[in-house]
């Protein structure tokens, strides 16, 4: 592993009893939320086979015709969950849209749960689709991943927690009926013959809490060294998932914690495929800034936000501006955020 690159981080002692590693570990964990914003997480509890198997149902989703896909287009009932077509989102506004397509899902509500009738922020009834090769085995993968990804995200608060000297249940009001979304994510293969300019997805930040990524074997993901100032790949490692903060994230630690930029080049001659898991938390919540990241005589630089209020504004940036001004304001005010 290139030493230039985000860290790799055993998460093996989260499981067990407060000991010495545990604390190494989250002394790891600290510096890598100071340094890069990135680490990659191995030895955590979510099984390789369900991994092999949301990648697998990924793939058969997007095998699909692009009319079929369509039919479950994300703007269809209002929740944001379903189909993101080819080159929808275009993150540096200098070439025709990022080279990927997406599928957004959540954690199912029907239309009469309080939470959508609330129309709380990240709730409501996901698209599944009918016509991939079993229908039933895709709507039982895809739910499984994010109950146990949700449960992993509430493990890593708690292990941020305590890296910002807090007890562990200091995030758990947070955790609480979280907004958590799913993304699917398919990259096709590159032209050879593509612009410089051309990217699977382009540089930008997360806007949210933390994002938990699989990735496959592929590559092509990179994320800015801010010491070397230079791009760095994240190599992939069997079994890994990546973790990054998002801008919710700088807000609470008055930008102790970095929420960094990246962006996928699939330069393969291959198809790329990822899943991000967006843990954005409690819509209800108020970040505000934690006093354990203020020295003395020190003022936050950011107004406590309404975590639903903060999603639902960046969300709508995403899709309808340029990210090129949100990159040169990154420190002063956290901008829109994607993926990868």
């Amino acid at each position: 592993m290139n030493p230039e690159e985000p860290p790799i981080v055993d998460f093996a002692p989260f499981y067990g009893p407060d000991t010495a590693a545990k604390e190494q570990m989250v002394q790891e964990i600290r510096q890598a939320c100071e340094t890069f914003g990135f680490f990659q997480l191995i030895n955590h509890d979510i099984p390789l086979d369900l991994q092999q198997a949301i990648f697998k149902q990924s793939k058969d989703l997007f095998d699909l015709p692009t009319h079929i896909k369509e039919k479950y287009d994300k703007d269809i009932g209002g929740f944001n969950l379903g189909y993101e077509r080819l080159r929808a989102q275009n993150f540096e506004k200098r070439a025709q849209g990022d080279l990927k397509e997406g599928f957004y899902l959540g954690k199912h509500h029907p239309l009469d749960h309080p939470s959508v009738v609330a129309g709380k922020f990240g709730h409501g009834p996901n698209q599944y689709p009918q016509e991939v090769s079993d229908p039933e085995e895709f709507r039982r993968v895809v739910d499984e991943y994010h109950a146990v990804m949700t449960g992993l995200g509430e493990g890593i608060m708690k292990m941020i927690a305590r890296t910002l000297k807090l007890e562990e249940n200091a995030f758990d009001e947070y955790c609480q009926s979280p907004a958590a979304i799913l993304r699917l994510l398919h990259y096709p293969s590159q032209d050879p013959n593509a612009s410089e300019l051309e990217r699977g997805i382009g540089a930008h930040t997360d806007f949210g809490g933390i994002t938990i990524l699989l990735q496959d074997m592929t590559g092509g993901l990179q994320v800015w060294n801010n010491i070397s100032s230079q791009w760095v790949d994240v190599t992939p490692v069997p079994g890994a998932f990546v973790v990054n903060l998002g801008n919710m994230m700088m807000r609470w630690t008055n930008d102790r914690y970095l929420s960094n930029l990246h962006r996928v080049i699939n330069r393969s001659g291959k198809e790329r495929y990822s899943v991000p898991f967006f843990f954005s938390g409690n819509p209800d919540y108020t970040v505000e800034c934690l006093p354990t990241c203020l020295g003395p005589g020190e003022s936050p630089k950011y107004p406590p936000v309404n975590v639903g209020e903060w999603m639902v504004g960046r969300y709508a940036d995403t899709y309808g501006t340029s990210n090129t001004e949100a990159i040169g304001e990154l420190r002063r005010e956290p901008a829109a955020g994607g993926s990868s």
